[in-house]
Protein backbone atom coordinates (compact mmCIF):
# COMPACT_ATOMS: atom_id res chain seq x y z
CA UNK A 1 0.00 0.00 0.00
CA UNK A 2 1.57 3.18 -0.98
CA UNK A 3 2.36 5.75 2.14
CA UNK A 4 1.90 9.06 -0.03
CA UNK A 5 1.37 12.32 1.19
CA UNK A 6 3.98 15.22 3.19
CA UNK A 7 6.69 13.71 4.42
CA UNK A 8 7.41 12.72 8.00
CA UNK A 9 10.40 13.42 9.78
CA UNK A 10 11.98 9.78 10.47
CA UNK A 11 10.75 8.87 13.88
CA UNK A 12 13.19 6.08 15.56
CA UNK A 13 11.40 4.04 19.02
CA UNK A 14 13.13 1.15 20.60
CA UNK A 15 11.81 -1.93 21.01
CA UNK A 16 10.66 -1.44 25.10
CA UNK A 17 9.19 1.89 23.42
CA UNK A 18 6.99 0.13 21.11
CA UNK A 19 5.88 -2.34 23.37
CA UNK A 20 4.66 0.18 25.99
CA UNK A 21 3.32 2.30 22.87
CA UNK A 22 1.23 -0.67 21.80
CA UNK A 23 0.34 -1.36 25.30
CA UNK A 24 -1.07 2.00 25.82
CA UNK A 25 -3.20 1.44 22.43
CA UNK A 26 -4.88 -1.75 24.12
CA UNK A 27 -5.33 -0.63 27.18
CA UNK A 28 -8.90 0.20 28.55
CA UNK A 29 -7.91 2.27 31.18
CA UNK A 30 -6.54 4.69 29.97
CA UNK A 31 -8.14 8.01 28.34
CA UNK A 32 -9.17 7.47 24.39
CA UNK A 33 -7.01 10.77 23.61
CA UNK A 34 -3.78 8.99 24.77
CA UNK A 35 -4.28 6.40 22.93
CA UNK A 36 -4.52 7.70 19.86
CA UNK A 37 -1.51 9.57 20.31
CA UNK A 38 0.47 6.57 20.45
CA UNK A 39 -0.98 4.75 17.85
CA UNK A 40 0.50 8.21 16.06
CA UNK A 41 4.18 7.47 17.14
CA UNK A 42 3.74 3.68 16.09
CA UNK A 43 2.25 4.62 12.52
CA UNK A 44 4.85 7.72 11.87
CA UNK A 45 7.36 4.79 13.38
CA UNK A 46 6.39 2.58 10.25
CA UNK A 47 7.20 5.29 7.75
CA UNK A 48 3.25 6.60 7.38
CA UNK A 49 3.02 9.64 5.79
CA UNK A 50 1.30 12.78 7.67
CA UNK A 51 -1.43 13.00 6.05
CA UNK A 52 -2.20 9.13 6.02
CA UNK A 53 -1.43 8.99 9.15
CA UNK A 54 -4.41 12.00 9.63
CA UNK A 55 -6.58 9.94 8.29
CA UNK A 56 -6.31 6.59 10.34
CA UNK A 57 -6.83 8.16 13.76
CA UNK A 58 -9.12 10.78 12.86
CA UNK A 59 -7.11 13.98 13.32
CA UNK A 60 -5.69 16.91 11.53
CA UNK A 61 -2.51 17.15 10.13
CA UNK A 62 -1.73 19.95 12.29
CA UNK A 63 -2.66 17.80 15.49
CA UNK A 64 -0.66 14.97 14.48
CA UNK A 65 2.82 17.36 13.14
CA UNK A 66 1.58 18.86 17.47
CA UNK A 67 2.20 15.30 18.78
CA UNK A 68 4.79 14.17 16.92
CA UNK A 69 6.86 17.26 18.14
CA UNK A 70 6.04 16.51 21.77
CA UNK A 71 7.48 12.52 21.15
CA UNK A 72 10.60 14.00 19.95
CA UNK A 73 11.43 16.31 22.54
CA UNK A 74 10.03 14.62 25.44
CA UNK A 75 9.47 11.00 24.43
CA UNK A 76 6.06 9.14 26.14
CA UNK A 77 5.76 11.78 28.67
CA UNK A 78 5.00 14.57 25.76
CA UNK A 79 2.10 12.65 24.78
CA UNK A 80 0.14 13.52 27.94
CA UNK A 81 -1.52 16.79 28.30
CA UNK A 82 0.63 19.48 30.01
CA UNK A 83 -0.65 21.20 32.99
CA UNK A 84 -2.66 24.56 32.35
CA UNK A 85 -1.84 27.24 34.59
CA UNK A 86 -5.31 28.66 36.25
CA UNK A 87 -6.24 31.94 37.02
CA UNK A 88 -4.68 33.41 40.14
CA UNK A 89 -6.29 32.79 43.10
CA UNK A 90 -8.17 35.52 44.94
CA UNK A 91 -8.07 35.12 48.25
CA UNK A 92 -4.97 35.92 50.25
CA UNK A 93 -3.29 33.21 52.50
CA UNK A 94 -3.53 35.47 55.20
CA UNK A 95 -7.66 35.28 54.89
CA UNK A 96 -7.29 31.61 54.62
CA UNK A 97 -5.61 31.60 57.99
CA UNK A 98 -8.60 34.13 59.45
CA UNK A 99 -11.41 31.42 58.34
CA UNK A 100 -9.49 28.03 58.64
CA UNK A 101 -8.66 29.57 62.64
CA UNK A 102 -12.01 31.14 63.18
CA UNK A 103 -13.79 27.70 61.80
CA UNK A 104 -11.52 25.69 64.79
CA UNK A 105 -11.80 28.00 67.56
CA UNK A 106 -14.70 30.52 67.24
CA UNK A 107 -18.58 29.62 67.38
CA UNK A 108 -21.31 32.18 65.30
CA UNK A 109 -23.49 33.66 67.93
CA UNK A 110 -27.09 32.48 67.09
CA UNK A 111 -25.69 28.85 66.38
CA UNK A 112 -23.52 25.73 67.84
CA UNK A 113 -21.74 25.29 64.59
CA UNK A 114 -20.63 27.26 61.42
CA UNK A 115 -22.53 26.58 58.07
CA UNK A 116 -21.44 27.40 54.67
CA UNK A 117 -23.64 30.31 54.34
CA UNK A 118 -23.00 32.04 57.86
CA UNK A 119 -19.41 31.49 57.40
CA UNK A 120 -19.98 32.99 53.80
CA UNK A 121 -21.71 36.28 55.58
CA UNK A 122 -18.87 36.17 58.76
CA UNK A 123 -15.87 36.16 55.83
CA UNK A 124 -17.51 38.01 53.18
CA UNK A 125 -16.54 35.60 50.64
CA UNK A 126 -18.95 33.18 48.54
CA UNK A 127 -20.27 30.17 49.58
CA UNK A 128 -18.36 28.06 46.90
CA UNK A 129 -15.41 29.50 48.18
CA UNK A 130 -16.13 28.64 51.45
CA UNK A 131 -16.73 25.02 50.72
CA UNK A 132 -13.49 24.54 48.65
CA UNK A 133 -11.66 25.60 51.47
CA UNK A 134 -12.70 23.27 54.17
CA UNK A 135 -12.65 20.33 51.47
CA UNK A 136 -8.93 21.22 51.10
CA UNK A 137 -8.27 21.30 54.74
CA UNK A 138 -10.70 18.34 55.32
CA UNK A 139 -12.89 20.53 58.02
CA UNK A 140 -16.28 19.70 58.62
CA UNK A 141 -18.04 21.64 61.21
CA UNK A 142 -21.63 20.36 60.65
CA UNK A 143 -20.58 16.85 61.71
CA UNK A 144 -19.77 15.09 64.99
CA UNK A 145 -17.48 11.92 66.46
CA UNK A 146 -19.15 10.74 69.16
CA UNK A 147 -16.94 8.59 72.00
CA UNK A 148 -17.33 7.82 75.61
CA UNK A 149 -13.90 7.24 77.83
CA UNK A 150 -14.08 4.09 79.72
CA UNK A 151 -13.28 5.13 83.71
CA UNK A 152 -12.62 1.11 84.96
CA UNK A 153 -9.84 1.35 86.81
CA UNK A 154 -9.08 -2.51 84.85
CA UNK A 155 -9.83 -1.21 81.17
CA UNK A 156 -5.81 -1.91 80.54
CA UNK A 157 -6.36 -5.65 81.76
CA UNK A 158 -9.65 -6.05 80.32
CA UNK A 159 -8.77 -5.20 76.93
CA UNK A 160 -5.66 -7.16 76.68
CA UNK A 161 -7.83 -10.00 77.88
CA UNK A 162 -10.26 -9.60 75.32
CA UNK A 163 -8.11 -8.60 72.34
CA UNK A 164 -6.16 -11.42 72.84
CA UNK A 165 -9.72 -13.87 72.97
CA UNK A 166 -10.34 -12.60 69.69
CA UNK A 167 -6.93 -12.74 68.34
CA UNK A 168 -5.96 -15.85 69.59
CA UNK A 169 -8.81 -18.18 70.58
CA UNK A 170 -7.59 -20.83 72.94
CA UNK A 171 -7.58 -24.27 71.82
CA UNK A 172 -10.73 -26.51 72.47
CA UNK A 173 -12.88 -23.78 73.35
CA UNK A 174 -15.50 -21.59 72.06
CA UNK A 175 -15.61 -17.73 72.31
CA UNK A 176 -18.91 -16.15 72.47
CA UNK A 177 -20.03 -12.72 72.97
CA UNK A 178 -23.32 -12.19 74.48
CA UNK A 179 -25.45 -9.75 75.28
CA UNK A 180 -29.40 -7.97 74.68
CA UNK A 181 -30.76 -5.67 72.78
CA UNK A 182 -33.69 -4.61 74.55
CA UNK A 183 -36.91 -2.91 73.80
CA UNK A 184 -37.06 -3.85 70.40
CA UNK A 185 -40.80 -2.22 69.15
CA UNK A 186 -43.09 -3.62 67.07
CA UNK A 187 -44.18 -1.00 64.93
CA UNK A 188 -46.98 -0.78 62.34
CA UNK A 189 -46.95 2.08 59.86
CA UNK A 190 -50.55 3.92 60.35
CA UNK A 191 -51.00 3.33 56.36
CA UNK A 192 -49.94 0.91 54.08
CA UNK A 193 -46.45 0.99 52.41
CA UNK A 194 -45.82 2.64 49.15
CA UNK A 195 -43.39 -0.12 47.13
CA UNK A 196 -40.53 1.73 45.33
CA UNK A 197 -40.67 2.47 41.78
CA UNK A 198 -38.65 3.98 39.17
CA UNK A 199 -38.09 7.58 39.87
CA UNK A 200 -39.70 7.89 43.81
CA UNK A 201 -38.74 5.88 47.01
CA UNK A 202 -40.33 3.33 49.02
CA UNK A 203 -43.43 5.52 50.50
CA UNK A 204 -43.71 5.25 54.69
CA UNK A 205 -46.26 7.11 56.70
CA UNK A 206 -44.19 9.31 59.58
CA UNK A 207 -46.27 7.49 61.94
CA UNK A 208 -47.03 4.47 63.53
CA UNK A 209 -48.82 1.93 65.80
CA UNK A 210 -46.46 0.69 68.94
CA UNK A 211 -47.62 -3.23 69.17
CA UNK A 212 -45.13 -4.13 72.40
CA UNK A 213 -41.51 -4.77 72.61
CA UNK A 214 -39.48 -7.97 72.55
CA UNK A 215 -35.59 -8.01 73.91
CA UNK A 216 -33.50 -10.37 72.07
CA UNK A 217 -30.50 -12.36 73.63
CA UNK A 218 -27.76 -13.22 71.49
CA UNK A 219 -24.40 -15.28 71.44
CA UNK A 220 -21.91 -14.75 68.53
CA UNK A 221 -19.70 -17.35 67.88
CA UNK A 222 -16.42 -15.57 66.84
CA UNK A 223 -14.41 -18.51 64.98
CA UNK A 224 -17.76 -19.64 62.81
CA UNK A 225 -19.82 -16.23 63.20
CA UNK A 226 -22.97 -18.48 64.11
CA UNK A 227 -25.69 -16.83 66.35
CA UNK A 228 -27.53 -18.21 69.01
CA UNK A 229 -30.62 -15.91 69.85
CA UNK A 230 -33.81 -16.34 71.51
CA UNK A 231 -36.26 -13.64 72.40
CA UNK A 232 -38.27 -12.50 75.61
CA UNK A 233 -40.73 -10.34 77.01
CA UNK A 234 -38.07 -8.81 79.50
CA UNK A 235 -34.44 -8.58 80.06
CA UNK A 236 -34.01 -9.48 83.47
CA UNK A 237 -32.00 -12.06 85.14
CA UNK A 238 -34.23 -14.33 85.22
CA UNK A 239 -34.31 -14.21 80.87
CA UNK A 240 -30.75 -14.08 81.04
CA UNK A 241 -30.23 -17.60 82.80
CA UNK A 242 -32.77 -18.81 80.49
CA UNK A 243 -31.04 -18.26 77.63
CA UNK A 244 -27.86 -18.99 79.28
CA UNK A 245 -29.48 -22.57 79.45
CA UNK A 246 -29.94 -22.63 75.87
CA UNK A 247 -26.77 -21.78 75.13
CA UNK A 248 -25.77 -24.70 77.15
CA UNK A 249 -27.87 -27.14 75.28
CA UNK A 250 -26.32 -26.17 72.06
CA UNK A 251 -22.54 -26.29 72.50
CA UNK A 252 -20.55 -29.35 73.07
CA UNK A 253 -20.37 -30.22 76.72
CA UNK A 254 -16.27 -30.84 76.52
CA UNK A 255 -15.32 -28.00 75.24
CA UNK A 256 -14.60 -24.81 77.49
CA UNK A 257 -16.58 -21.94 77.06
CA UNK A 258 -15.57 -18.06 77.21
CA UNK A 259 -18.29 -15.76 77.32
CA UNK A 260 -17.73 -11.96 76.50
CA UNK A 261 -20.41 -10.03 78.31
CA UNK A 262 -20.44 -6.31 78.98
CA UNK A 263 -21.37 -4.86 82.88
CA UNK A 264 -25.16 -4.79 82.58
CA UNK A 265 -26.47 -5.84 86.46
CA UNK A 266 -28.27 -9.12 85.21
CA UNK A 267 -24.90 -10.42 83.70
CA UNK A 268 -23.16 -9.83 87.50
CA UNK A 269 -26.76 -11.24 89.68
CA UNK A 270 -26.04 -13.75 92.10
CA UNK A 271 -27.55 -16.54 90.75
CA UNK A 272 -25.94 -15.99 87.58
CA UNK A 273 -22.70 -16.20 89.49
CA UNK A 274 -24.27 -19.30 91.03
CA UNK A 275 -24.77 -20.57 87.44
CA UNK A 276 -21.61 -20.27 86.18
CA UNK A 277 -19.71 -21.60 89.25
CA UNK A 278 -21.46 -24.56 89.06
CA UNK A 279 -19.84 -24.92 85.30
CA UNK A 280 -16.87 -24.87 85.97
CA UNK A 281 -16.03 -24.81 82.14
CA UNK A 282 -17.52 -21.20 81.71
CA UNK A 283 -15.46 -18.34 81.63
CA UNK A 284 -16.81 -14.86 81.84
CA UNK A 285 -14.78 -11.92 80.37
CA UNK A 286 -16.47 -8.69 81.01
CA UNK A 287 -15.72 -5.65 78.67
CA UNK A 288 -14.67 -2.54 80.33
CA UNK A 289 -17.07 0.73 81.57
CA UNK A 290 -18.19 1.78 79.04
CA UNK A 291 -16.62 -0.48 76.51
CA UNK A 292 -19.84 -2.45 75.00
CA UNK A 293 -17.93 -1.81 71.70
CA UNK A 294 -15.29 -4.60 72.27
CA UNK A 295 -18.23 -7.02 71.98
CA UNK A 296 -18.48 -8.55 68.64
CA UNK A 297 -21.91 -9.23 69.06
CA UNK A 298 -22.85 -5.59 68.65
CA UNK A 299 -21.61 -5.30 65.25
CA UNK A 300 -24.13 -8.34 64.86
CA UNK A 301 -26.96 -6.33 66.25
CA UNK A 302 -26.52 -3.36 63.78
CA UNK A 303 -26.81 -5.95 61.39
CA UNK A 304 -30.39 -7.25 62.37
CA UNK A 305 -31.37 -3.94 63.30
CA UNK A 306 -30.25 -2.32 59.58
CA UNK A 307 -31.65 -5.68 57.76
CA UNK A 308 -34.56 -6.65 59.26
CA UNK A 309 -35.67 -4.51 62.10
CA UNK A 310 -35.70 -1.02 61.64
CA UNK A 311 -37.39 -0.67 58.23
CA UNK A 312 -40.14 -3.51 59.00
CA UNK A 313 -43.62 -3.39 59.79
CA UNK A 314 -44.88 -5.54 62.15
CA UNK A 315 -48.40 -6.24 63.24
CA UNK A 316 -47.76 -8.15 66.66
CA UNK A 317 -44.67 -8.78 68.85
CA UNK A 318 -45.35 -12.55 67.31
CA UNK A 319 -44.85 -11.27 63.91
CA UNK A 320 -41.57 -9.23 65.27
CA UNK A 321 -40.37 -12.17 66.69
CA UNK A 322 -40.67 -14.66 64.08
CA UNK A 323 -38.70 -12.24 61.88
CA UNK A 324 -35.97 -12.09 64.11
CA UNK A 325 -35.83 -16.05 63.94
CA UNK A 326 -35.82 -15.96 60.22
CA UNK A 327 -33.24 -13.30 59.95
CA UNK A 328 -31.64 -15.75 62.41
CA UNK A 329 -31.40 -19.09 60.38
CA UNK A 330 -31.06 -17.22 56.92
CA UNK A 331 -27.83 -15.65 58.62
CA UNK A 332 -26.61 -18.57 59.86
CA UNK A 333 -26.76 -21.00 56.45
CA UNK A 334 -23.77 -18.38 55.26
CA UNK A 335 -22.16 -17.17 58.18
CA UNK A 336 -19.12 -15.23 58.61
CA UNK A 337 -16.40 -14.43 61.36
CA UNK A 338 -16.11 -11.05 61.73
CA UNK A 339 -12.11 -9.82 61.06
CA UNK A 340 -11.28 -8.27 64.05
CA UNK A 341 -7.76 -6.80 63.54
CA UNK A 342 -7.25 -4.43 66.25
CA UNK A 343 -4.53 -5.53 68.59
CA UNK A 344 -4.88 -4.29 72.30
CA UNK A 345 -1.76 -2.21 71.97
CA UNK A 346 -3.35 -0.32 68.81
CA UNK A 347 -6.09 -0.28 71.27
CA UNK A 348 -4.31 1.55 74.26
CA UNK A 349 -2.24 3.72 72.10
CA UNK A 350 -5.80 5.70 70.55
CA UNK A 351 -7.36 6.02 73.69
CA UNK A 352 -3.64 7.56 74.54
CA UNK A 353 -3.82 9.83 72.19
CA UNK A 354 -7.67 10.96 72.77
CA UNK A 355 -6.92 11.69 76.48
CA UNK A 356 -4.04 13.56 75.27
CA UNK A 357 -6.05 15.01 72.87
CA UNK A 358 -8.74 16.04 75.51
CA UNK A 359 -6.41 17.25 77.99
CA UNK A 360 -4.84 19.41 75.43
CA UNK A 361 -8.29 21.12 74.23
CA UNK A 362 -9.83 21.20 78.36
CA UNK A 363 -10.90 24.62 79.40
Amino acid sequence: MPKRGRPILPITVSTETRIQLQSMTRSPSLPSGLARRAKIILLAADRYSQERVAQQVGLSRTAVSKWLKRFRRHGLMGLYDELKPGSPRSISDEKIQTLIRKTLEKKPKDATHWTLRSMATEMKLSKSTIHRVWTAFHVQPHRQKHFKLSNDPFFVDKVRDIAGLYLNPPDKALVLCVDEKSQIQALNRTQPILPMGLGYLEGVTHDYIRHGTTTLFAAFDIVSGQVLAQCHLRHRHQEFLRFLNYVDQNVPKEMDVHLVVDNYGTHKHPKVRRWLEARPHYHIHYTPTYGSWLNQVEIWFNIISQKAIRRGSFRSVKELIQKIKSFVETYNRKSKPFMWTATADSILAKTNRLCKYISGTAH
